[in-house]
């Protein structure tokens, strides 16, 4: 292996999810947005459909995100104990922003149109670009020196974000990433086996 393909494979294995965050980013705002852009540039998606859609949040726009998912996740709850919950909002918005992820509806539903034979995977494929997109950010951030960790609030909170943030009705909420600076490192991570998740056939 080249010591460019050993440093890919330390920046996939430094990449964790980190809950404990602070406001302090090592890097600028424009790093950030600098990683997403790249990752809408050069992931890759089926039929190159680049469907997906990315809003970053700073700020009190990040706060007002997580304010919102802690009003609806309330309501939910009820009169049970939040303080679990309540703790993990506080933990999101200790962050220094979020990214947004989504899927364009309406692309989807065009190429569902021009390749009927699809139709039906195209939701699917969108998914899987999605998560491409993720991976990609994640990772990039991840190299930054920034802790992020992947949310899935979308049920909750979907109609709410989009009028808080302008959000176009055709676009989809997939999932929601915090990140800042990093308050505490992750712990240690346990591996399941390679031999009872990877089948290799045919090798020489």
């Amino acid at each position: 292996m080249t010591q460019e393909t050993i440093h890919l494979q330390d920046i996939f294995a430094n990449r964790r999810t980190i809950y404990a965050l602070t406001d302090q980013l090592p890097v600028s705002e424009q790093a950030v947005v600098d990683a997403v852009e790249h990752a809408i540039l050069h992931t890759p998606s089926a039929f190159n459909s680049q469907t997906t859609r990315i809003t970053v949040l700073f700020g009190e726009a990040h706060k007002r995100l997580w304010d919102i998912a802690e009003a609806n996740l309330r309501q939910i709850v009820g009169d049970n104990d939040f303080s679990s919950t309540k703790q993990k909002m506080d933990g999101f918005r200790a962050g220094a922003g979020t990214i947004l992820y989504f899927e364009d509806n309406d692309g989807i539903k065009a190429l569902q149109e021009q390749f009927a034979i699809y139709a039906d995977s195209f939701p699917v494929y969108a998914e899987h670009t999605n998560a491409m997109h993720q991976y990609a950010v994640w990772t990039q951030l991840s190299n930054l020196g920034i802790g992020a960790s992947l949310q899935h609030y979308s049920a909750i909170f979907e109609q709410d974000v989009a009028q808080a943030f302008n959000i176009p009705s055709n676009w989809k909420l997939i999932a929601q990433m915090p990140f800042g600076g990093i308050a505490a490192q992750a712990g240690e991570k346990e591996f399941a086996a390679t031999e009872a998740r990877v089948m290799v056939v045919g090798q020489q």
